[in-house]
Formats: C-alpha cells, sequence, structure tokens
C-alpha cells in the first residue's frame, strides 16, 4: 500500500489555534480528540494580528514538548485559509472546542464559512471539560502578567516558558 493510499484511509483531523499558550484544556480535547481520529495535526496558527506572546516556532516546539512522543500527534505551523491547509495535509475534519455559550455563535459562524469554502470537510465540536471550561489561553496571560499562579491551568514546560516570558513579578 502506498503511503498515499494510507493516508486516504486514515481519519485525519486538524486541530487548529494561536496556542499562545496552550493549556491544559487544549491537551485534553487532543487526547478526547485521538478517541475519534487516527491522527491529529495540532495546526499553530502565525495570526501576528492577535500578536501573540510566543512565535509560532517557540508555540510549535511548547506543544511538541507538552504531547512527548505520540506518533498520533502532528505539530505544525501554518499560514493562510485553514480549509486550503486541511486539503493539503488530507484531512476530512477540523475540530473545535467549545467552553461557553458565547464561543457557540463566533465557531457556528466560522464552521459555515468553512464549509462554503470547503465543503468535503467537515467541523466537529468537542465540549471543553468541567475543569477546564473557563480557561483560555488569553486569560491565563492576563492572570499571569498581574502576578496570579496559573500553573495548574497549564502543562508544566509552559508554565516555565511564560513565568519565563513575562518576567519574575508572576507567581507561577
Amino acid at each position: 500500500m502506498s503511503t498515499t493510499q494510507s493516508l486516504a484511509r486514515q481519519k485525519i483531523a486538524i486541530y487548529p489555534g494561536t496556542f499562545d499558550p496552550i493549556t491544559n484544556g487544549h491537551l485534553d480535547l487532543m487526547k478526547r480528540g485521538l478517541r475519534l481520529f487516527d491522527r491529529i495535526i495540532v495546526a499553530v496558527a502565525e495570526n501576528l494580528r492577535k500578536g501573540p506572546l510566543f512565535s509560532a516556532t517557540e508555540r510549535q516546539l511548547l506543544i511538541q514538548q507538552a504531547i512527548g512522543d505520540d506518533p498520533r500527534i502532528e505539530v505544525d505551523i501554518f499560514s493562510g485559509l485553514l480549509m486550503e491547509y486541511a486539503k493539503r495535509r488530507n484531512a476530512f475534519c477540523v475540530i473545535r472546542g467549545l467552553r461557553a455559550l458565547a464561543d457557540f455563535e463566533y465557531e457556528f459562524q466560522l464552521a459555515h464559512m468553512n464549509r462554503r469554502i470547503a465543503p468535503d470537510i467537515e467541523s466537529i465540536f468537542i465540549m471543553t471539560d468541567e475543569e477546564n471550561f473557563y480557561v483560555s489561553s488569553s486569560m491565563v496571560k492576563e492572570v499571569a502578567y498581574w502576578g496570579g499562579d496559573v500553573s495548574a491551568l497549564l502543562p508544566a514546560n509552559v508554565a516555565w516558558a511564560l513565568e519565563k516570558k513575562i518576567g519574575p513579578s508572576s507567581r507561577l
């Protein structure tokens, strides 16, 4: 069986995001996504419009360190339209996490736009677990900037990198 045939038979999903920084909630969605898909490509969006704290390469490395050596998860950097990227990577589905009702409206609109661009690629929503439903990367950074302890919300390597990046005022 050729590599192309092998990839075509795999259920490959893209889990896109800025991941600035990756949280335990993101990791939980990846773990749960692996129950549904053979492979997940974590697609780190460069998205400079958001003014990320960590560079795309730093975010990629932090995610790789946090997930370890699981061969079913690949971490890649992308820019441009997500659906074009998903087509290039032979993905048939995009995973999106939903935390609260406020996420739903935006994600609903995004899913419909993505369907217009790529009708053959599905969007699947996974609800966050009860431990992480209130956690966002933006909130984590804000609390850390003001010296709050966010270490329980992040993988250990990410907590260390965040403390190093924002300075000693945090209590990570």
